[in-house]
């Protein structure tokens, strides 16, 4: 017996007895943003109602107390599924990663097809221009929580043109790290801006996230993600 909580949520009844569960490896949108509809829409297509077999990785819980598995419904692995149609977003959350090279491979098709999150206009109409993640340090010398000026990344203007960034966004692969562009701030045509962690004043090429609490990028690897005003995903880059 399956209820669904959002795209990367259900509730389990397992012996009587019902739990929440964090699908492992995914990362769907949250409520209210794009594809957020659905991705819970098709969760329950998948699963509501359903007996599924879950199996798990490492880990037994999340820090919020929900059982971490995988999926299936008979043959079908849910987890996989969602991140192929691009309802959901590939992550590694260690040490749970037996089963990351196929959400990777699953995202890299669902890219390459332009599906779900991935359609130029699946939030609205596409923004006109050509803007693209360029170099990324996500390792600043020593702690880079006591130097986070010294992690960025660098948004580029491949066009002719000059775009105004106004309700862009750069976001990485978790829910909570969103960076808004200035209001007015205008990328020049082959321009480069790059965009620090900490805080400081910004210029026409150098904007400042001043996201004080810690670092941003993982070491570990992540993926710098460029949204414009309706929220499409415009370029992405992983390392």
């Amino acid at each position: 017996m399956v209820s669904i909580t959002d795209g990367d949520t259900i509730r389990v009844v397992i012996d009587g007895v019902e739990e929440p569960l964090r699908l492992i490896g995914i990362n769907a949108p949250e409520g209210g943003e794009c594809v957020a509809a659905a991705a819970t829409a098709r969760m329950a297509v998948l699963v509501a109602g359903q007996t599924v077999r879950l199996e798990s990785d490492v880990s037994n819980r999340d820090q919020y107390d929900r059982l971490l598995r995988y999926v299936y419904v008979n043959d079908l692995f849910v987890n996989e599924i969602l991140v192929r149609e691009g309802l959901a977003l590939a992550r590694e959350y260690s040490p749970d990663t037996a089963m990351a090279s196929v959400m990777e491979a699953a995202q890299t098709q669902a890219e390459a097809e332009g599906i779900g999150m991935w359609a130029a206009d699946a939030c609205g109409v596409a923004a006109s221009g050509e803007i693209r993640v360029g170099k990324i340090r996500y390792d600043a010398d020593g702690n880079d929580n006591n130097n986070l000026n010294d992690e960025w990344v660098e948004i580029t203007n491949l066009g002719s043109t000059a775009v105004d960034l106004t309700g862009w966004q750069v976001k990485d692969e978790s829910a909570s790290h969103r960076y808004n562009f200035p209001s007015g701030f205008v990328l020049a045509a082959g321009g480069t801006a790059r965009l620090h962690t900490g805080c400081g004043t910004d210029t026409d090429t150098f904007l400042y996230w001043c996201f004080t609490s810690s670092a941003i990028w993982n070491n570990s690897g992540d993926t710098v993600f460029i949204l414009d005003p309706s929220g499409n995903f415009v370029d992405s880059k992983s390392y």
